[in-house]
């Protein structure tokens, strides 16, 4: 195989190049499965002639639906695909309206489920949804037909020559798949995206990826169903690398030691995460110990790449790692060097300590309509600048808008919404895609993002706030989990503020500060002056009309299920400020809030 072209070419190119024992691996009953690339491509073709026997055709769209990411999918997706058919995942988190909407307007004629949680949100829309034929489990549950039925009906290879020639006339700009975005506001979108828009952007996003070809080891979590994490899927798969599928994102710590990969992706919040247990356990730490990990800390979070803080401080970076650091990336699995952060802004502080301890986050940028990967960073050649996302992939071209937004032309540019013409006409204009995101590329070519076009809003006194900004600097406190800053149209910006409730309760146990539930909590008066230092703190960083004036506490976490965020954990923010608008009046309502 000399070029690949079309998304199912890639498991036949590792073949012919890798050919891996361990391609795919899952944990099944507490031990880890691997599947070879040749039990890979058998196992889809398999897929491929039952489906054909069960009458799918070309152009018709295929459901899977994954709690967690596994085998089973890849498997299924290629199955798919080579039939000239579209495989349409769906997030597993949304709810089960939108569950009948997708499958409703993408007209879905198969479904296939991870689980039963996922199977019963499926089962309780089925009867609303007519195009919908019949449903499988990837897992064994008692009221809904296996995928081994699929395995066993496509046994018989004497339609293998129909399925062949079903591959054979795909094209690369045919339809491959229909991702339907999460959205923050509204519907969602189905994004039609084609075999070239991925392809193109898998190898040209490959080629920033400093891996070792055929040897490495990945570890995936990230939904598959984004096309982030499947674009990096199809890349690990043209680069040889085994791909490990981690059991949940509780696990993950787990998963990581048990199966030591080198490379992975992630998202800012799960940084964050990680970055905030990591200080938990040096806080616990005491006399020299402390002294030396939280020394080690201030060293990394000084970090600046390709040594331009000086000799000295070269030789401190040097020492930190040997003693502190080392033991961190132990504790990831000891083999991380490289972790691809998307999705959203990743704040400086993290891009600097995690590459300080030799764990190398490299922030991108993209959206879905983008295949996603727009620019990204990459620690050779001096392509790595710390707050930015990156210089643009090859064969990417992106202009300014006199507004300020990022457009954006290449290979890797959607065909269009799904069924909606309007909406494309909207956003692809000559050519360029409107990304609604606003930045500035540098001197040197690196792309900045500074905000969300639409998430930027004006105070009453005429002033421009980025949010994205304010609650960026807000969350590098360990008092505050999630912050949304509001303020369109009023006097000044506020911020609703999501505690970390866990570390909360530590810090008042520890200042003798009685709590009850978490509805006293967020009222307490100590909690709410604590948290007024550290507001006041994270307001240095800006001009006056910037500061947050007000704050509010909410006494529940924002999660996927409560529909405070995406499942790439984006605010929805319109949902948000929604529940606590009693909370916003109160604000606004204020007269002291001048």
């Amino acid at each position: 195989m000399q070029t690949i072209t079309r998304l199912f070419d890639f498991p036949y190119y590792q073949l012919e190049k890798y050919n891996l024992e361990k391609s795919l691996v899952t944990k099944y009953d507490g031990e880890w499965i691997a599947t070879s690339t040749k039990e890979y491509i058998d196992k889809a073709n398999t897929v491929s002639r039952a489906l054909l026997r069960l009458g799918v055709k070309p152009n018709d769209k295929i459901a899977v639906i994954s709690l967690s990411n596994r085998t089973e999918w890849n498997i299924m997706d290629v199955g798919i695909l080579q039939l000239g058919a579209q495989n349409v995942p769906i997030y597993p988190t949304i709810s089960e309206e939108d569950y009948k909407y997708v499958l409703n307007h993408s007209e879905a004629k198969y479904c296939f489920v991870s689980c039963n949680e996922v199977y019963d949100k499926v089962k309780s829309v089925k009867a609303d949804t007519p195009h919908l034929l019949d449903v499988f489990s990837f897992d064994t549950l008692s009221d809904c037909k296996n995928w081994n039925e699929i395995l066993e009906l496509g046994a018989d290879t004497s339609n293998q020559v129909e399925v062949d020639a079903l591959k054979d006339a795909v094209q690369p700009h045919d339809l491959a798949t229909l991702i339907y975005t999460s959205g923050t506001t509204g519907r969602p979108k189905g994004v039609m995206l084609s075999h070239d828009n991925v392809v193109s952007n898998a190898i040209e996003s490959s080629k920033r990826f400093p891996i070792l070809d055929g040897k490495a080891k990945a570890l995936s979590f990230l939904p598959v169903c984004h096309i982030y994490e499947r674009m990096i899927m199809y890349l690990y798969q043209y680069r040889g690398v085994s791909i490990y599928f981690a059991e949940s994102i509780e696990k993950i710590s787990d998963n990581l030691k048990e199966t030591e990969p080198h490379v992975m992706t992630a998202v800012p919040r799960l940084l964050e995460k990680v970055y905030d247990k990591i200080i938990a356990k040096g806080t616990e730490l005491g006399g020299i110990k402390k002294k030396l990990f939280f020394w080690a800390v201030d060293v990394g979070l000084k970090y600046e790449p390709y040594g331009q803080n000086g000799w000295f401080y070269e030789q401190k970076l040097a020492l930190a790692r040997k003693l502190i650091f080392s033991k961190w990336k132990a504790g990831l699995g000891g083999n991380l060097d490289l972790i691809a952060s998307g999705s959203a802004a990743l704040q400086p502080r993290l891009a600097r300590i995690f590459n300080a301890a030799e764990m190398g986050v490299m922030e991108g940028y993209g959206l879905t309509e983008t295949s996603p990967v727009v620019s990204v960073n990459d620690m050779r050649n001096g392509g790595f600048k710390i707050g930015t996302v990156g210089k643009l992939i090859e064969r990417t071209e992106v202009k300014i808008a006199k507004d300020g937004e990022i457009c954006v032309k290449g290979p890797q540019i959607m065909l269009g919404y799904y069924k909606d013409t309007e909406k494309t006409k909207e956003v692809l204009i000559d050519g360029y895609f409107h990304t609604g995101d606003i930045g500035e590329l540098d001197s040197e070519g690196f792309l900045k993002i500074t905000d969300r076009k639409k998430e930027m809003f004006k105070t009453s006194g005429g002033k421009y706030v980025a949010p994205q900004l304010l609650e960026n600097r807000f969350k590098q406190s360990r008092f505050i989990e999630q912050i949304m800053v509001v303020g369109e149209g009023e006097k000044m910006p506020a911020a609703l503020i999501q505690p970390d409730f866990e570390f909360v309760r530590n810090w008042a146990k520890i200042h003798d500060i009685t709590v009850g539930d978490n509805k006293d909590l967020v009222t307490n008066e100590k909690v709410i002056e604590r948290f007024q230092e550290e507001v006041d703190l994270a307001n240095e960083n800006f001009a006056k009309w910037e500061k947050v004036k007000q704050f509010r506490l909410t006494p529940e976490a924002w999660t996927i299920e409560g529909g405070h965020v995406t499942p790439t954990l984006k605010l929805k923010r319109k949902i948000i400020k929604e529940k606590y608008l009693d909370l916003y009046h109160e604000i606004y309502g204020n007269p002291d809030a001048r």
